[in-house]
C-alpha cells in the first residue's frame, strides 16, 4: 500500500487529503493521503526514511521553495518557475520534483478568457506567485508584482494608484491572507477602484469565498477562488506519481 501526502506548516485548513481520500476510495485503492505538517522543511528527510511507503508528496506554504534544496533533481518547468509542489520518490528513493501549479491556473482561468486587456496584478513574491509569474508570461501577459517590501521589479501596496488598478484588469491574491482561520484578513488594495471589467482570482480555497473575492464582488467583478486550480494541479499530481 502506497502512501502520498502534503508537506507543509499549519496545514489542517488544507482540502488535499480529502481531495485524495475520496478519489481513492472511489477508485478502490488501498492507498492512503496524509498532511505532514512539518515545523521545519529540512525534516522532510528524516520523514520520508521513517516512512518508506512514502511515494509522493505534495508540498504547500511555507516550503515551496525552500525544499528545492533537499531534492535530487527538478522537472525543467520547476526549475524554470523555481518552486515545488509535487515531489515524486523514484525506486532508487531519490526524489524529484515538478510545479503543477502553473498547469492547473491555466486551466483554472481558462474560462474567464478573454479580459478588456491582458494585464494582471500578482499579489505576493512567494512560491506560488512563481508559478502564476510563469503562466502569464506564457500568455503574453503584462503584469506588475505588487510586494509588502520594495524590491527590484515590484511595486509596494502603498503605491497601487487608482491609474494602476484600472489598467490591470486581473488581480491575482498569492498571498496566504484570508486563509481559514483568519478569514478577514486580505490585501491591502484600493477594492473602491474594481470595477466589472476586473477579475479578481483568490488562490486561496478555505473559505470558498474569502473577504477579497467578496470586495471585489461587491463592486461588480468577476471572482473566482482556488479550488479548481487546486483539483487540476491534484490530478496532474497523480498522473506524475502514478507515471
Amino acid at each position: 500500500m502506497a502512501k502520498y501526502g502534503l508537506v507543509g506548516k499549519n496545514i489542517d485548513y488544507s482540502f488535499s487529503r480529502t481531495y485524495f481520500t475520496a478519489k481513492f476510495t472511489n477508485e478502490k485503492r488501498k492507498d492512503s493521503y496524509e498532511n505532514f505538517d512539518l515545523e521545519c522543511i529540512h525534516h522532510l528527510k528524516e520523514l520520508i526514511e521513517r516512512s518508506p511507503e512514502i511515494k509522493g508528496l505534495n508540498v504547500t506554504i511555507p516550503y515551496k521553495e525552500s525544499v528545492i534544496p533537499i531534492l535530487d533533481r527538478m522537472d525543467k518547468e520547476a526549475e524554470k518557475i523555481g518552486a515545488v509542489n509535487t515531489i515524486k520518490k523514484l525506486k532508487s528513493g531519490r526524489l524529484v520534483g515538478y510545479n503543477t501549479d502553473h498547469y492547473g491556473f491555466a486551466k483554472a482561468i481558462a474560462n474567464f478568457l478573454p479580459l478588456e486587456e491582458k494585464t494582471a496584478l500578482i499579489l505576493g513574491t512567494g512560491g506560488a506567485s512563481k508559478a502564476i509569474k510563469y503562466v502569464l508570461d506564457a500568455m503574453e501577459f503584462e503584469y506588475k508584482i505588487v510586494s509588502r517590501t520594495p524590491f527590484e521589479n515590484r511595486i509596494t501596496y502603498s503605491e497601487l494608484t487608482p491609474e494602476i488598478i484600472n489598467s490591470h484588469y486581473l488581480i491575482i491574491n498569492c498571498t496566504p491572507l484570508g486563509t481559514y482561520p483568519n478569514i478577514e484578513s486580505c490585501p491591502d488594495i484600493p477594492y473602491h477602484e474594481i470595477t466589472d471589467k476586473h477579475l479578481l482570482f483568490d488562490l486561496i480555497y478555505n473559505p470558498t469565498e474569502t473577504e477579497f473575492l467578496k470586495r471585489g464582488f461587491a463592486k461588480g467583478a468577476k471572482v473566482t477562488n482556488g479550488l479548481k486550480m487546486l483539483e487540476y494541479q491534484a490530478e496532474k499530481a497523480w498522473s506524475i506519481w502514478k507515471s
